[in-house]
């Protein structure tokens, strides 16, 4: 296994521009968005590194932030058996570089985050949803995506076809009191009398 610290040392030497977090035994490197695609490439090539795989492709959300989303790749070298992490904010006027030239892998990867958070990946050769329907709405994994959706599918048996509706949520009006189970209702509840009778 590879000395960590000496690995983030390189890290921090290679990439000026990003910074290096180690922690739990893994390290992190992030990056700005401006270069992405030639560090990775160098994250590739550098015979020191060797992080010839992509092993995953992730998104999260971080509504608050400037850089709303915040894409995190996962590296491996099997020849240097260590692992990386990398991070890199994107916001929503922006479009991530492709790096399916470098790592084909991300194919499919880049269209799933895609599809789930909307982040466009320029220069990718083939950006189209992969896990919703064609004409979905929204970006699912995204925090402001409402958890109903926005339409129902079903089969209709009397078209004898698969139809879209807009989702309708019927609920029966309920009175909760809130009370903690410790404290009781202030009202004998049907079976309490029986409760205090044998005790």
């Amino acid at each position: 296994m590879a000395d960590l610290n000496a690995l983030a040392e390189k890290l921090g030497a290679g990439f000026p521009e990003g910074a290096v977090e180690a922690a739990f035994g893994e390290l992190t490197l992030l990056l700005p968005l401006a270069g992405l695609h030639e560090a990775i490439r160098r994250l590739r090539d550098d015979p020191d590194l060797l992080l010839d795989q992509l092993t995953d492709l992730c998104a999260l959300d971080w509504p608050g932030r400037e850089a709303r989303t915040e894409l995190v790749y996962h590296f491996l070298s099997m020849r240097k058996n260590w692992r990386l992490r990398v991070k890199v904010g994107v916001r929503e006027d922006e479009a991530a570089p492709s790096v399916v030239d470098l790592h084909p892998c991300a194919d499919w990867l880049e269209r799933e985050v895609f599809d789930m958070n909307g982040v466009i990946f320029a220069g990718h050769p083939d950006l189209r949803r992969i896990l919703t329907d064609y004409g979905f709405r929204g970006h699912p994994l995204r925090k402001d995506f409402p958890t109903t959706g926005y339409v129902e599918v079903r089969y209709d048996e009397e078209r004898k076809r698969v139809i879209y509706e807009p989702v309708k949520l019927i609920q029966e009006y309920r009175q909760f009191d809130f009370l903690s189970p410790w404290e009781g209702a202030p009202h004998i509840l049907p079976g309490d009398d029986k409760a205090k009778a044998g005790g």
